[in-house]
């Protein structure tokens, strides 16, 4: 593995790239995309999880950091755009066909819970993506909108009267995504998806410095009106593999990959569901990743 700084327009994506056993720099390589869950980063599921597997499986993987979060740049920090989400795969797209040992007509991606709606977005409209994976994809525009409670105009008005307030040179506002442990998250009789996410990413098990789930809330306006999903009917012609745990959580991944199956133009496509394990389970777990992987990396292998 190595890690790369990719350059953007205004600041750069760092990634990790992860190759092959044997890895031969004068011969073509399948590429894998993977991206990150909302408020992860490379070193966590989309790296030290799935782009090794990936690696050892034969391809390389490149694993990045959203702008504005982890190690890439962009200021101010905590910003979760859809829209500037999506075009970092772009951005990693350009630099992966700038590699001699790149196929750049064999490019895919793997995105993993907000990461798994961004990449189906970035595949309707980025033809260099040949095959498209998610592992407990979700679609943050859904998950921004129930988490307004059924009201999405008075969330846009605080929303717009702190972006007034932070113009004016006011305290930026950050939120914590997640409880401050697992304990807290019991004591508030949490739901299945916050209580795992807090017991994941709050403990050494899948603990990291990047991994903060936090969110600056003066830029979360345009989350609320998107739609990760938007146009899959006739956009999303890729071969599809959406993967999610038959437990559902209140992130919605479960009833997300039934949508995108139903909406997607894709005419080869397919719905795992691993039985008796949950959205974060898939992140990092050894019996439902290798169920996983089962089904990724013949998909991958078929497609790319």
């Amino acid at each position: 593995m190595k890690t790369v700084k990719i350059k953007a327009p205004y600041w750069d994506i760092a990634a990790d790239i992860y190759f092959p056993d044997n890895f031969d720099a004068s011969q073509k390589y399948p590429a894998i995309i993977s991206a990150h869950p909302i408020g992860s980063c490379k070193e966590q599921t989309s790296g030290n999880v799935y782009g090794i597997a990936l690696a050892k499986a034969g391809f390389v993987v490149i694993a990045f950091d959203a702008s504005f979060q982890g190690d890439s740049g962009g200021e101010p920090r905590y910003i979760e755009d859809p829209t500037l989400r999506v075009e970092d795969f772009r951005l990693v797209a350009d630099y992966l066909v700038t590699l001699d040992y790149v196929d750049e007509n064999r490019i895919g991606v793997l995105g993993i819970c907000g990461g798994g709606g961004y990449s189906v977005n970035a595949a309707m409209t980025e033809r260099r993506i040949k095959a498209v994976g998610t592992i407990t994809g979700a679609n943050y525009g859904r998950v921004m909108r129930e988490a307004t409670q059924g009201n999405p105009i008075a969330f846009l008005e605080a929303v717009a009267a702190q972006r007034t307030a932070e113009a004016r040179g006011a305290a930026l506002r950050v939120d914590q995504g997640l409880y401050p442990s697992v304990e807290a998250a019991k004591a508030d009789h949490a739901d299945i998806d916050p209580l795992e996410a807090t017991e994941y990413y709050r403990t050494a098990r899948g603990e990291k410095p990047n991994g903060v789930n936090k969110t600056l809330f003066s830029h979360n306006a345009v989350a609320v009106g998107w739609d990760a999903y938007h146009l899959a009917e006739h956009l999303l012609t890729q071969p599809l593999m959406i993967i999610v745990g038959s437990k559902p959580g209140g992130f919605g991944a479960y009833r997300d990959g039934f949508e995108i199956i139903n909406r997607s133009a894709s005419t080869e496509k397919e719905l795992v569901i691993i039985d008796g394990w949950s959205h974060y389970d898939l992140y990092d777990k050894p019996e439902p990743v290798a169920q996983a992987l089962e089904k990724l990396i013949p998909f991958y292998q078929k497609y790319l």
